[in-house]
């Protein structure tokens, strides 16, 4: 692309645009985008797990699938491909979740949070930016999940379709299919299908076109110099944050409240907030990007995304199962295990997957 600097700034103030409308049309408060929470609620809505506050099939998510899936059928860069380690991926998806659910929220929200006022994310910050450093320090030794494969073409179109099936139990909402009642939670709150599926549409075309990724851009300011990426999510936190104040002025409805205690679907302990991001940017570097990046991959054909991504919501089902996930009380002693044991989980991957160059 021309310009490519200038496109990726402008997708960013768009896509951060986008998310602070999303919660003024019904989203949750700092929570126009998450990746994280909306995959848990469509898990939730699926029957993966009971938690009743966090049920409801997100359109966001299937907008961002099918407009990455559009985007890329119309720029013949629809590749199926898979085989690269996909248990291993599995394995790492889960763990990402369940870091993201202490932290309560993905790399995406992070900065929505941000922009939100939020300072129990600058914790979060900090933990995911060493968390990258930690798998960029593999990637230097040679770490690798090896090649990927051609798929045929039907295995790269599973994955979209399912999302089309997603949408059509949305609508149809059968007796089977779980949703949040008004008033019970984050689950309940939400923009109308139209606005929301519409949002997702054109955020997943944006970021199939600019390869928006939190964890490729820090990534690849480390390795290459490289800052076009973050300056997407710069220009994110900046739109957002615009929008927010701007927001707050017209409605006399507070979009932005700087601070710590407080905050909707945020817990203070700076710690577990740090140390749960720094599983997410650990294990997503091993996976080569952010749960956004992911799913998008996942439109565009890549089967070892899709795997991803069904990892992320079995993660989320654990989560939630078994009280791995925080509360606005703050994080749960299972949880805090749990993160431990990611931790230790993804390091052995790393170190497991580590080869001197001359020999990979």
């Amino acid at each position: 692309m021309k310009n490519e600097k200038a496109v990726i700034a402008a997708a960013g103030v768009i896509i951060g645009l986008i998310a602070s409308m999303l919660v003024f049309f019904g989203n949750p408060v700092n929570m126009g985008f998450c990746i994280a929470c909306f995959l848990r609620d469509t898990s939730g809505a699926l029957g993966l797990h009971t938690a009743a506050a966090v049920q409801y099939i997100r359109p966001e998510i299937i907008g961002l699938v099918l407009g990455a899936c559009a985007i890329s059928l119309a720029t013949k860069e629809f590749r199926p491909r898979g085989g690269s380690a996909p248990v291993t991926r599995f394995i790492l998806g889960v763990f990402v979740m369940i870091g993201c659910l202490m932290f309560l929220g993905c790399p995406f929200r992070m900065i929505l949070r941000l922009a939100g006022g939020d300072g129990n994310a600058i914790f979060g910050f900090v933990g995911f930016a060493l968390g990258i450093l930690a798998g960029v320090a593999f990637l230097k030794k040679g770490y690798t999940l090896k090649r990927s494969y051609k798929m045929p073409s039907l295995e790269g179109q599973l994955y979209p379709f399912m999302q089309i099936v997603f949408l059509v139990l949305l609508v149809a909402a059968p007796a089977f299919i779980h949703f949040s009642e008004a008033g019970a939670g984050p689950g309940a709150l939400h923009a109308s299908i139209v606005i929301s599926l519409a949002a997702g549409l054109i955020v997943g075309a944006l970021a199939q076109r600019t390869r928006l990724c939190m964890v490729g851009g820090i990534r690849d300011a480390v390795l290459f110099r490289e800052w076009k990426l973050l300056l997407g999510f710069l220009a994110i936190l900046i739109s957002a944050l615009a929008v927010n104040l701007i927001l707050s002025a017209a409605t006399g409805t507070s979009y932005f409240n700087p601070g710590f205690a407080g905050q909707p679907v945020a817990h203070t302990d700076g710690l577990w907030n740090g140390l749960g991001m720094f599983l997410t940017g650990f294990g997503c570097v091993l996976l080569g990007g952010c749960p956004l990046r992911q799913l998008i991959l996942a439109g565009e054909g890549n089967t070892d995304s899709a795997v991803t991504v069904l990892g992320l919501m079995v993660g989320a089902a654990f989560a939630h199962n078994f009280g791995l996930a925080s509360s606005a009380e703050g994080p749960t002693a299972n949880g805090k295990i749990a993160v431990l044991i990611g931790i230790a989980v993804v390091a052995v991957i790393a170190v497991c997957n580590t080869r001197k160059k001359a020999d990979a």
